[in-house]
């Protein structure tokens, strides 16, 4: 090979790489780069490790019903997924129905503007987002309403992603963001007009906990609105396919347990809330939330080559690959879950916290 084809070799394999990395490697434009991917506050060394004590929490499922294990364990599961899921799927780590003649993007804003909209908060009044991620919903609804937003979540690389962001879109004067478990949460008595969760009440290991620190912290006459992961009425404890399915959900995504649709209302109810509406925003005239996923699959090849390689010459932590693989096998039982119809991450509870 003369060296005129050997440099021209070359050039194509490095524009390749660059493109193939930072073009097709960007988190949907959200400021991650696959070079970039970390694993939160657990050091490099320790990813792997990590990965592995977090599989032994189903290993040992009686652990997992331990109240005080599953804090560290979400933790633990956030710290591990957290860059993944905001460089592959953006800073709303949730779904929304899939809405005809609108992107992924769009429908995701407009499912998370909903959710305040139910509140009926006026501009400046304050409202709090119970486990916030890296506060995609939060400066949507901040941005939609004007409120101002106080977001808690229990990872505290989260937050620093979160304020990040903030400050990014300009929104940290609207936007705030304190590390906490939801289930104790450092705020006084009555002292918010709004809270909404999207899809993260899921990890509280009783959702009745969660629940009343939520009704706690809520004015009186203000509303609580809330989308749950749930199993349906088309759930059946005795079909062993319907049994793996609910436990694939529950090991890849950090789950204590799934929660039957029935319970939410019930619940809500105990700790004092009047149940106002009620509704799987899931099914039709939605259409079907989990063909991102499948559509994704091409994508997650991709990815999972460009991690692979990544790890392989030092760049990603060793043990990224495995968590990037138990992601793919988790969306796999998601989409089995929608398609079966005995699963919906959308299950909305709007609340009133009485006068």
């Amino acid at each position: 090979m003369d060296s005129l084809t050997l440099f021209c070799t070359a050039g194509l394999l490095a524009g390749g790489l660059y493109w193939f990395v930072y073009v097709l490697g960007s988190a949907e434009q959200k400021g991650k780069r696959a070079v970039d991917l970390s694993s939160g506050s657990i050091s490099r060394e320790k990813v792997l490790d990590k990965y592995t004590q977090y599989w032994t929490f189903f290993r040992r499922p009686k652990e997992i019903e331990k109240a005080e294990k599953v804090p560290a364990f979400v933790d633990t599961f956030y710290n591990l997924v957290t860059d993944i899921y905001e460089w592959g799927w953006g800073q709303s780590f949730h779904f929304s129905p899939s809405i005809p003649g609108k992107s992924h993007k769009e429908a995701t804003r407009l499912h998370e503007e909903m959710a305040v909209d139910l509140l009926e908060v006026k501009p400046g009044d304050r409202i709090l987002d119970a486990g916030c991620g890296v506060g995609g919903p939060m400066r949507a609804i901040a941005a939609h309403s004007r409120a101002n937003v106080v977001g808690i979540t229990i990872n505290e690389y989260q937050v620093k992603r979160a304020r990040m962001h903030n400050k990014k879109a300009g929104l940290d004067s609207l936007c705030e963001v304190v590390c906490g478990n939801f289930m104790e949460m450092p705020f006084p008595d009555n002292s918010f007009d709004g809270v909404y969760s999207i899809e993260a009440t899921c990890h509280a290991p009783k959702l009745e906990e969660v629940y009343a620190e939520i009704y706690r912290v809520l004015k009186p006459g203000s509303m609580y609105v809330s989308y749950e992961w749930v199993t349906t009425d088309k759930y059946k404890g005795e079909n062993q396919e319907h049994v793996e399915i609910v436990q694939g959900i529950e090991r890849g995504d950090a789950l204590p347990g799934l929660r039957r649709y029935d319970e939410i209302a019930e619940i809500a109810k105990k700790v004092g809330f009047e149940v106002v509406r009620e509704k799987d925003l899931a099914k039709p005239p939605s259409k079907p939330w989990w063909q991102r996923l499948k559509m994704g699959r091409i994508a997650y090849w991709r990815n999972h080559l460009m991690i692979t390689v990544l790890s392989w010459v030092g760049i990603a932590p060793k043990g990224v690959v495995d968590v990037h693989e138990m992601l793919f096998e988790t969306a796999d039982y998601l989409t089995r879950g929608g398609e079966t119809g005995i699963f919906t991450p959308m299950h909305m509870i709007l609340c009133r916290k009485p006068q």
